[in-house]
């Protein structure tokens, strides 16, 4: 491995006129499908009207440089460069670091997953550093883009997966001075931080997790858990996110599928038609929130920071492959099943959302570690910190208050 730049630089988005103008002019030459009868019928897909509404917002009103100008001025973004074992010497990061004013903050690193960004963290960021008042915490919050996705740098070999982002934003957590932190996913931020959890316990003093994944109970391991599944003895919330699991694993999970066995292919569409990625995306920000009224320019802000990513939208879909194909792993699927596995040495925060697009029952949860926070949620999705950000924050409030396990944390 050769030496790299450990260089913090600051960052500010500054994407080029001539970008934006192909991608206006890619708008204005949209061949839309044929409309049928069902052609807004949102279990076929993303509605036609709304991103025919979508698309000539982006092309004709929407203004980039004013959304740029908000995530600039309202997030505090930089980036520095990080080698990855086997991989990059030099893998640029582009990342938000913002710092609490409170002497007693706690570093917290922010993950996010597919279709997400650090945009995600926004409306979270003031809150988490401000903190409620004394006895709340607060936090300094670093909320990375992971490889391939937003304004980090795409990376150069296959093979780059779970472990290899679970390498870059440990190391980026070292690199700014945070040699103990906690952290937060949901997503692929899940898969990440459990990773993180097991390869770095010594660093990773607790984790949330706002997205759970845990094995069904087996017949040998669980037996009594096994009974309860079998006649079905759970709360009546329990039971509304099994059905919404259901309904996900049947009817919502194609993309998955095909981003987990021939990324490239839908990659030429996410890459080359502003009208391909929007749909693509737009369709799960409608089926994977609790009616979040989205705003047209929030949609398009979302969908241009893929449009405007450095590496491409398309490098965005290689982490599922990437997940489905370890090859030091003899089975398909086993990779992520590892991160449902029992991991006793960090402690867990577990917040459900009834409209996410797995939601177990509690009992499930807490086989993946010690729970020392968890809650249900009445209303929420996918996207919490942006659907539900109060509600988030005040769970991790809760979770490393004074009554919750901060005396128990090494800063």
């Amino acid at each position: 491995m050769s030496s790299f730049d450990d260089a913090v630089e600051p960052f500010r988005i500054a994407v080029p006129d001539q970008t934006i103008e192909t991608l206006k002019a890619k708008l204005a030459l949209t061949t839309f499908p044929r409309e049928t009868s069902f052609s807004n019928d949102g279990d076929y897909g993303a509605r036609l009207d709304d991103v025919k509404r979508l698309a000539t917002a982006w092309r004709d009103t929407f203004d980039w440089r004013e959304a740029e100008a908000k995530l600039n001025d309202t997030l505090p973004q930089f980036t520095t460069r990080i080698g990855v074992d086997g991989h990059e010497d030099d893998l640029k990061v582009h990342f938000v670091h913002a710092k609490s004013e409170r002497k007693d903050a706690i570093p917290l690193l922010f993950c996010h997953g597919w279709p997400g960004s650090f945009m995600e963290v926004i409306k979270i960021l003031p809150l988490l550093t401000a903190g409620a008042g004394e006895d709340e915490p607060a936090f300094h919050v670093v909320a990375p883009s992971l490889p391939n996705f937003g304004f980090s740098q795409a990376t150069s070999k296959p093979g780059f997966g779970i472990p290899q982002h679970a390498e870059v934003c440990h190391k980026l957590m070292l690199r700014l001075g945070y040699d103990k932190y906690v952290t937060q996913g949901g997503d692929w931020g899940y898969m990440i931080t459990r990773a993180m959890s097991a390869k770095y316990p010594t660093h990773v003093l607790a984790s949330h997790l706002n997205f759970i994944l845990a094995s069904p109970p087996s017949p040998l391991s669980s037996p009594l858990l096994c009974l309860q599944y079998a006649f079905g003895l759970y709360t009546a919330a329990e039971k509304a996110g099994l059905a919404r699991t259901r309904w996900f694993q049947a009817s919502g999970s194609g993309y998955a599928r095909i981003q987990g066995s021939k990324p490239h292919t839908p990659g030429f569409a996410l890459a080359d038609s502003p009208v391909g990625l929007l749909a693509w995306i737009y369709e799960k920000l409608v089926d994977w929130t609790d009616s979040y009224p989205w705003t047209d320019d929030e949609v398009l802000t979302w969908v241009s920071i893929y449009a405007f990513s450095e590496a491409g939208a398309d490098a965005s879909l290689r982490l599922y492959y990437e997940a489905m194909h370890r090859k030091d792993i003899a089975s398909v699927g086993s990779e992520i099943e590892s991160f449902q596995a029992w991991n006793g040495k960090v402690p867990l925060g577990l917040s459900y959302f009834p409209m996410d697009v797995a939601v177990l029952p509690s009992s499930w949860g807490r086989r993946l570690g010690p729970v020392v926070f968890e809650k249900r949620h009445e209303h929420g999705g996918h996207f919490a910190s942006f659907e539900k950000p109060d509600e988030l924050v005040a769970d991790l409030r809760t979770m490393f208050g004074k009554s919750g396990i901060r005396a128990k944390l090494l800063f």
